[in-house]
């Protein structure tokens, strides 16, 4: 898996987003097919999401899909991230989480939220190496969030 990587935003259609979450259903902690029908929530992605995109070729191979439309609260909400198997290990999760945090700066939103399964160590490390820092923790869940009007995170994402 050698071929370039090229980033996008916007351009996966319902069907390609579908596809995507599907090869990496088993990846997610707990598998995405046992939270949400896959179908379903690919249509909302498409339609309601901001959506950061790694592609091979004609495959997507990773997606960051964001709600950025919380202007009152100034927060964007990460709602996937996903990077087909193969494609693990060469930093296409930290552009796209990067590229998310810079689409929501500019946007004039102040922070990036998720939230991710508190066992779920691999994510967690992802997140706080890309600058997210751990907030409330409810139940099996944890609060993950990214402070854009921080001047230290800004300089390091610069």
């Amino acid at each position: 898996m050698s071929e370039a990587v090229d980033y996008r935003v916007n351009q996966a259609s319902e069907a390609a987003i579908a596809e995507h979450l599907r090869r990496c259903d088993g990846d997610f902690v707990p598998p995405l097919s046992g939270r949400v029908e896959i179908d379903a929530y690919a249509r909302k992605i498409a339609g309601k999401a901001t959506r950061f995109e790694a592609w091979a070729g004609d495959v997507l191979v990773g997606l960051v899909a964001a709600y950025c439309n919380d202007h009152q609260r100034g927060i964007a909400y990460i709602t996937s991230v996903s990077v087909l198997r193969g494609w693990t290990g060469r930093g296409i999760a930290g552009r796209l989480l990067d590229d998310c945090a810079k689409q929501a700066s500019a946007t004039g939103l102040r922070q990036v939220s998720l939230e991710v399964m508190r066992d779920n160590a691999a994510a967690i490390g992802l997140y706080s190496k890309n600058g997210f820092v751990a907030g409330k923790a409810d139940g099996a869940f944890l609060d993950m969030d990214l402070y854009l009007d921080d001047g230290r995170k800004n300089e390091q994402r610069a």
